[in-house]
């Protein structure tokens, strides 16, 4: 019996090309949740509180809620940086087009 040989090279292609397809996926999901938790930080702060006591305290209160339970991406300088993702790219529609490695 003949056996088409490049098919395990076609296979191979096609599962490489599923797994880069999945993880970009992936990764535009969670720069979505980033940008997400970043929006409800910024509108916190800006709800007529004392701002710099205020986002120094809320951030640090929820980095100490979430980290036991979702671990050192909730640190206080990740949630810093979610709050500054939002702040950089405002409109949720560009961070596709904004940011080239996703």
């Amino acid at each position: 019996m003949l056996i088409n040989q490049t098919i395990i090279t076609d296979i191979k292609t096609i599962i490489a090309q599923s797994k880069d397809k999945a993880i970009r996926a992936v990764d535009h999901q969670r720069t979505l949740m980033y940008w997400h938790i970043g929006k409800l930080i910024f509108e916190e702060e800006q709800d007529g509180k004392e701002r710099t006591d205020y986002g120094t305290y809320l951030i640090k209160y929820i980095s100490e809620k979430l980290q036991p339970e979702f671990g050192s991406g909730f640190s206080i300088r990740q949630i810093n940086l979610y709050r500054q993702l939002y702040r950089t790219f405002p409109i949720v529609h560009a961070l596709r087009a904004q940011l080239s490695w996703t």
